[in-house]
C-alpha cells in the first residue's frame, strides 16, 4: 500500500515507475545461460539492483566488463567491510586480491547474505573475468591492486583530516571512476579523460553514501567503521556516536551540513566529465547515479532523519530520473533543481552557511551558463501532470501486481 499511496501523491511518477518495474522484470528473464555469466548477472541484481538496471543499456562487450569490474570490487569491499575478519588475515587478502581474480579456484568465505554467496562462489567471477578482452582485464587488475593497497593502508590509519577523507574515498571510489574511464576507452567508445575528473565522479558518489549511511555504519556489529573525518565532526561533538542522540540534534545537523558542503565541491567536475562523453548509453550509465547523488545530498542537508534512519529518494522520482535522463540538458536541469532545493534549506545561522551558499551558487551558475536549461525534458521539481482517474487506477493496479513479485523488493 505504501507504493500505491506514493503514486497517488505523485501521479507524475506513475508511468516511469511502471516502466522501471517492467524493465526489471525483463532483465530477470535475460540472465545468460552460461553458469558463470548467469551467476554474475543474477548476483549483480542481488547486490545492486539499481546498478543492474543502468548497466543493461551498455553495449554487450562493455556491459560484461563493467559487470565483472563491479563484482570484483564488490567482493574486495566485502572483505574490507567484514569486521569479524582478523586484520592479520584481512590485509594479505586485500593486497593479493588482484592476483586472486586470475585464479579459477579461489574463494574466501566472509560477508553476509548475497555478499557471502558472492565470496563463496567467487570462482564464477574469475572464470568470467578470464573471458574478457586483455585491455579490460588489465584495467580491472590495475584498479583492484591499487584499491586493495589503499584499503590495507586504512586498516592501520584513521580518517582524521579532510585530506585523509579524500584519500580514503579515492581508494574506494575515485579509483572506480578511473577504472570505468579506462574500460570506456578500451571499448573504443570514449576518449581518454583527465584522471582528476574521473576521481571526482567517484568521490561525489562515495561521500554521498558515507553521509547517508551514518546510522547504519555507526550501529554496525560487531564493530563500526566510520569515515566521517575527525577534522569535521570534532567541531560539533566529543565522540562521533554522540551525533546520533536526539539531545545533540542541533550540533548533529550542523555537522551533517558541513559534510554535505564538503561533498558539493566535486559537483562541477562531475558536470565536466559528463559533458565530455560521446556515447549515449555510457552517458546515461554515468549520469543517472550522479543525479541521484546531488538529489540525495539535497534531501540529507539539514535533515535530522539522517541520524534516525535511512534518507533516500522516493522510488517514483528515482524511476523518473532513470527514464527521463537523456541529455546534458537534463543533467544540468536536475543539478540546478536539486541545488535550488538545497539552497532553500540553508539556515543563515549555520556555521557553514556562507560556504554552502557559495558552492550551491557555483553549481547553479555552471548549469545556467550552458544555456541548456530550457531544452531539458527532465524536471525533478515541477507541477504535477494531470492524469485521468481511469489511467491512475489502471497503473496503480499494475504497480500492485508488480510489487507482489519477488524481484520487485527494493
Amino acid at each position: 500500500m505504501g507504493m500505491v499511496k506514493a503514486v497517488l501523491e505523485h501521479p507524475e511518477d506513475l508511468i516511469p515507475l511502471t516502466k522501471m518495474m517492467m524493465t526489471a522484470e525483463q532483465i530477470k528473464r535475460q540472465i545468460p545461460p552460461e553458469p558463470h555469466w548467469g551467476f554474475a548477472y543474477s548476483m549483480l541484481q542481488k547486490v545492486s539492483r539499481s546498478f543492474a538496471l543502468v548497466i543493461q543499456q551498455l553495449d554487450a562487450d562493455l556491459r560484461n566488463a563493467v559487470c565483472i569490474f563491479y563484482l570484483v570490487l564488490r567482493a574486495l569491499d566485502t572483505v574490507e567491510d567484514d569486521t569479524s575478519i582478523p586484520v592479520d588475515i584481512k590485509v594479505p587478502i586485500l593486497l593479493e586480491f588482484h592476483k586472486h581474480i586470475y585464479d579459477r579456484d579461489w574463494h574466501f568465505s566472509c560477508g553476509t547474505n548475497a555478499y557471502k554467496v558472492l565470496m563463496d562462489k567467487f570462482h564464477f567471477i574469475s572464470i568470467a573475468f578470464l573471458e574478457l578482452g586483455k585491455s579490460y582485464q588489465e584495467a580491472i587488475e590495475d584498479v583492484t591492486l591499487r584499491m586493495g593497497a589503499g584499503m590495507a593502508k586504512f586498516m592501520f590509519k584513521e580518517v582524521e583530516t579532510v585530506d585523509d577523507y579524500d584519500e580514503y574515498c579515492h581508494y574506494v571510489a575515485g579509483l572506480v571512476g578511473l577504472g570505468l574511464s579506462k574500460l570506456f576507452h578500451a571499448s573504443k567508445l570514449e576518449n581518454v579523460v583527465p584522471d582528476f575528473l574521473s576521481n571526482s565522479m567517484g568521490l561525489f558518489l562515495q561521500k554521498t553514501n558515507i553521509i547517508r549511511d551514518f546510522l547504519e555504519d555507526i550501529n554496525e556489529m560487531p564493530k563500526s567503521r566510520m569515515f566521517w573525518p575527525w577534522q569535521i565532526w570534532n567541531k560539533y561533538a566529543n565522540k562521533l556516536e554522540d551525533l546520533k542522540y536526539e539531545e545533540n540534534s542541533v550540533k548533529a545537523v550542523q555537522c551533517l551540513n558541513d559534510m554535505v558542503t564538503n561533498a558539493l565541491v566535486h559537483a562541477e567536475d562531475c558536470l565536466k566529465y559528463l559533458s565530455n562523453l560521446k556515447t549515449h548509453s555510457i552517458f546515461r550509465f554515468c549520469a543517472i547515479p550522479q543525479i541521484m547523488a546531488i538529489g540525495t545530498l539535497a534531501l540529507c542537508y539539514g535533515n535530522e532523519e539522517v541520524f534516525r534512519g535511512v534518507v533516500k529518494m522516493r522510488r517514483g522520482l528515482t524511476a523518473r530520473i532513470s527514464d527521463q535522463t537523456r541529455s546534458m540538458a537534463d543533467v544540468y536541469g536536475a543539478f540546478y533543481d536539486f541545488s535550488s532545493l538545497l539552497e532553500t534549506k540553508i539556515d543563515e545561522k549555520d556555521p557553514n552557511a556562507i560556504l554552502t551558499r557559495k558552492r550551491v551558487d557555483a553549481i547553479k551558475k555552471a548549469c545556467v551558463s550552458t544555456g541548456l536549461l530550457n531544452k531539458r525534458g527532465l524536471y525533478v521539481v515541477r507541477k504535477r501532470a494531470m492524469y485521468s482517474s481511469v489511467l491512475i487506477m489502471v497503473v496503480v493496479l499494475l504497480l500492485a501486481i508488480f510489487s507482489a513479485a519477488p524481484l520487485m523488493k527494493w
